[in-house]
């Protein structure tokens, strides 16, 4: 914050100012992407890994 605006915050500050005056909420990303296809996966890992490990 100090670089870009010249203005030293706390850390407690600028969490109240996030989420306070610009409305911003905590967020955690989940742990597995929403468009993970598992049965692609289960495929890649019988037909393709194999092929890629054992090289040329």
């Amino acid at each position: 914050m100090e670089r870009v605006t010249g203005v030293r915050l706390a850390r407690a500050s600028v969490w109240r100012l996030l989420t306070g005056r610009l409305g911003w909420s905590l967020q955690r990303p989940r742990r597995q992407a929403v468009e993970r296809d598992e049965s692609e996966i289960a495929r890649w890992v019988a037909q393709e890994w194999p092929r890629i490990r054992r090289g040329r």
